[in-house]
């Protein structure tokens, strides 16, 4: 059994008809879908502060503010202070330790005279203090 199937007449109207709302439906979703992306966009462009955020520091924060920036500038400052005195205590160190050493040398092994132990006990001082200062700098970072 054999079916033929018929094709029926169109109308050329109907197929206008059915073109102009898909193109009306077409546009309508592009529109919809470009407000909805410019939406967004706009909304994600420009970030919402609250107000507490965006206004100016009263002066109490502001002197707060200025008064940590000069603690940190008057920390800063003496310790730089200190980096220095370590640098000039180091110099001043290694020069009695080789004055010392000159002078031990020139001692014989069982005598030790009393300028040497002075300078030595000097050092030791001296030694004490770098390692202080050093202790402070170190520390406080």
């Amino acid at each position: 059994m054999k079916f033929h199937w018929t094709q029926k007449a169109r109308n050329p109207r109907t197929s206008q008809k059915k073109a102009g709302y898909l193109r009306t439906f077409t546009g309508l979703a592009i529109v919809a879908t470009l407000l909805a992306v410019g939406g967004g966009m706009a909304q994600t462009g420009f970030p919402r502060y609250s107000p507490e955020i965006i206004r100016a520091p009263d002066a109490n924060t502001q002197n707060d503010i200025n008064e940590q920036q000069r603690k940190k500038q008057d920390f800063e400052a003496a310790n730089a202070e200190r980096k220095r005195q370590i640098n000039a205590d180091s110099t001043r160190l290694l020069k009695l330790a080789t004055d010392l050493k000159t002078e031990v040398d020139k001692t014989s092994k069982d005598t030790l005279s009393i300028g040497v132990i002075r300078k030595a006990d000097e050092i030791e001082k001296l030694a004490h203090d770098v390692k202080e200062k050093m202790k402070l700098s170190v520390g406080s970072d």
